[in-house]
Formats: C-alpha cells, sequence, structure tokens
C-alpha cells in the first residue's frame, strides 16, 4: 500500500531545483568531493546526527576519535560515535532496498548500546516530551509487516527515488521499528537511498542542516502525523537537501588534477566505450586538447584501453 501523501507544486518545484543542482555539481566536478571535504563533512554528519539525540562529542573530539586519540567523554557517547565511524564508512555494503540490510545497520549503529542490536522491536512503544505523549508508534506485531509494505513501496512506486527517500524517511520514524536508535537510522538510510541514485549524496551534509533546524525537523514530523500523510515532511526534507546541495557548490574550488577528472568519470561512465566527446560532456569546462591530454596519460598509465584512432578513438577502463 502506497504511504499517504501528495506531490504539491512546492515539492515539484524542489524536486525540479536539486537535478539542476546535480547538473551543476557533476559539470563542476564536485559530486566526489576532494578528500578533506569528504573527512570534514562526514565528521559533520555524524557530530550532528547524534547531537540531535543528545550525544556531547564536539567535531575536534570525533576528529580524534577518528585519528585514534585518547577522548575524555562519557563512554556512551564514545561508543555511539565509534558505532557512526563504523557504519558510515561501509555505506557502499548496505543495500537500500533489503530489510535484512537495514537490520545490519541498526545492529551495527546500536551495538553495545541496546539489546539486541538489528532485531525489530515486539512491544509497545511511544514517545515523550516531558510528560507528555508525542507519537504512540504501531503495535510491536505490525512492524515487520509494515515495514515490508514500506520496502515494496520504495522497490515498486514511480515517484522520483528523491521523494521516495523522504517518505521512507518519515514513515520509518513512523512505524519507530527498533526500540531505540530510530530517528539516526532514519537519517542514515535516507543517505543510503540517496547514495545509491547518485554518488553525489554519500559525503552531503544533510544532517548538519537538520541539526540547525532540528526543532522545525520534530515539528514537521508531528505535523505530519497530525495531518496523517507526509507532505509537509517531504517538503522541508527536499529543502534540507537542496541546501545541502547549494553549500557544495559554494565550497571553495580546489584544483581538479587530471587524474581526478578521470577517477570522476570513472564513476559516470563505468565499464562502457567512450568517446573524447563522451569525455568532454561530462567535463565541460576543460578543452578539446585538454580532454586529448587527460585521456593519453590515463592510456599511459594503463588505466585506460584505446582502440582506433583520433576522432575515431574509443576508450574504455581497464
Amino acid at each position: 500500500m502506497k504511504p499517504p501523501y501528495e506531490i504539491s507544486s512546492k515539492i515539484l518545484n524542489l524536486t525540479a531545483s536539486i537535478s539542476e543542482k546535480i547538473g551543476e555539481i557533476k559539470s563542476a566536478n564536485l559530486f566526489k568531493p576532494q578528500t578533506k571535504l569528504r573527512k570534514s563533512n562526514r565528521i559533520k554528519t555524524i557530530q550532528s546526527s547524534l547531537a540531535i539525540e543528545g550525544n556531547t562529542l564536539s567535531i575536534e573530539q570525533i576528529t580524534d576519535l577518528l585519528n585514534n586519540k585518547r577522548v575524555l567523554a562519557p563512554q556512551k557517547d564514545i561508543l555511539e560515535v565509534k558505532n557512526a565511524i563504523e557504519v558510515y564508512s561501509i555505506l557502499e555494503k548496505f543495500a537500500s532496498l533489503e530489510l535484512s540490510s537495514l537490520c545490519k545497520a541498526h545492529e551495527i549503529l546500536m551495538n553495545n548500546l541496546i539489546d539486541n542490536p538489528g532485531k525489530l522491536r515486539t512491544s509497545s512503544v511511544g514517545i515523550f516530551k516531558g510528560n507528555e505523549i508525542t507519537h504512540l508508534a504501531p503495535p510491536g506485531k505490525m512492524v515487520h509487516s509494515l515495514l515490508n509494505q514500506l520496502f515494496d513501496y520504495l522497490k515498486n512506486d514511480p515517484d522520483l527515488i528523491l521523494i521516495k527517500s523522504c517518505v521512507f524517511h518519515y514513515e520509518f520514524e513512523f512505524i519507530h521499528p527498533f526500540l531505540d536508535g530510530n530517528g539516526r537510522m532514519g537519517r542514515l538510510w535516507q543517505t543510503v537511498i540517496l547514495r545509491e541514485y547518485s554518488p553525489i549524496f554519500e559525503f552531503l551534509p544533510i544532517e548538519t542542516i537538520i541539526k540547525e533546524r532540528q526543532n522545525e525537523y520534530y515539528n514537521v514530523l508531528e505535523k505530519s502525523d497530525n495531518n496523517g500523510n507526509s507532505t509537509v515532511f517531504i517538503e522541508f526534507m527536499l529543502e534540507i537537501i537542496q541546501d545541502s546541495l547549494e553549500e557544495l557548490l559554494k565550497s571553495p574550488n580546489t584544483k581538479i588534477t587530471p587524474i581526478d577528472r578521470i577517477n570522476n568519470f570513472k564513476e559516470i561512465i563505468g565499464t562502457q566505450y567512450f568517446s573524447r566527446k563522451d569525455y568532454l560532456r561530462a567535463n565541460k569546462r576543460i578543452s578539446s586538447a585538454t580532454a586529448s591530454r587527460d585521456l593519453r596519460f590515463a592510456v599511459e598509465k594503463g588505466i585506460l584501453e584505446m582502440e582506433g584512432e583520433k576522432r575515431m578513438a574509443k576508450y574504455q577502463f581497464i
């Protein structure tokens, strides 16, 4: 069954804007940021997603943990960060359409933090704000079937994956399938879904902007609950994605080397044969002569094999 939501004009405008920005990022060869920026964004992502849940570690402390330095902080907070570092470092191993993969991610994320991490809840649970209950999750006996329906929607519905990733995020929080860790898992899994859609999203600090708008994040979750559909949450998350892409476009333009262009193009073309014209289409800011030099360099280094000569030449990654 399809989750309830409407495709508003705001959603249409945001998806169009996001698609346009993705195109700009690809043209600027920013879709896989430089190593330093990737590491910085990953640290911000982990710090922000866990801070939303009350973790106290700073960006500097998480950086120290990544560099195997000693950190003075509550052991629970340190363990949460170490688990998050592990799970975000293997994002490519998770399959967005598989429930078993999601449970494995939860097992890593919540390892030694709760009993039976990775296991779906079977008991009832409610979310409280102070003494007031703000969300009563579906009964435990319904969790497995509701998640199966949600994954069926993700696999088979014809709507744009940008929209479906937001719907999944909301519905996951509504179902609240685990006893703990649902907030960080919902944000993580939207990243897993989006990463399969485009590699741009692997290192995009979406959680950082959610943290900056944390109150609004919880308000739109609650409003969607009250409305009985996720439309306002979809609009909110698409705004977050748009802002994250805008930040990436504004990031300092480090010098792109020939090997950067070659490696970035490999992620686009895979093992298909391609021409110099194809390479130029993906690297619109370079000249034909630069494209020829890049390709010649890659052939000499054994990265590419070439068939034919001059304009008729075809290339393939080895």
